[in-house]
């Protein structure tokens, strides 16, 4: 489960790569967090390999921002 704020959320698998997600509603707009996939050649595949947590989040079928290693960074800003 992932809290935020006073809700909770029920984390699930994928059905293609059997990573972990969670679908939340921020601001009126569902969100999908997926866990990063280390088998890809990206750089945050990298760092997901090296033990480092990253989480892309996925909002209307686009790619709106990335969290590794504690850290955010929004896309297309």
């Amino acid at each position: 489960m992932v809290k935020l704020g006073e809700k909770t959320y029920p984390v699930t698998m994928s059905k293609a790569k059997r990573l972990r997600q969670a679908a939340f509603v921020f601001e009126g707009k569902t969100i999908v967090g997926i866990e990063q996939n280390p088998k890809t050649k990206s750089r945050w595949a990298m760092m997901a390999r090296s033990g480092k947590k990253v989480m892309q989040f996925i909002q209307e079928r686009k790619y709106v921002a990335v969290v590794a290693d504690g850290k955010v960074i929004l896309y297309g800003e």
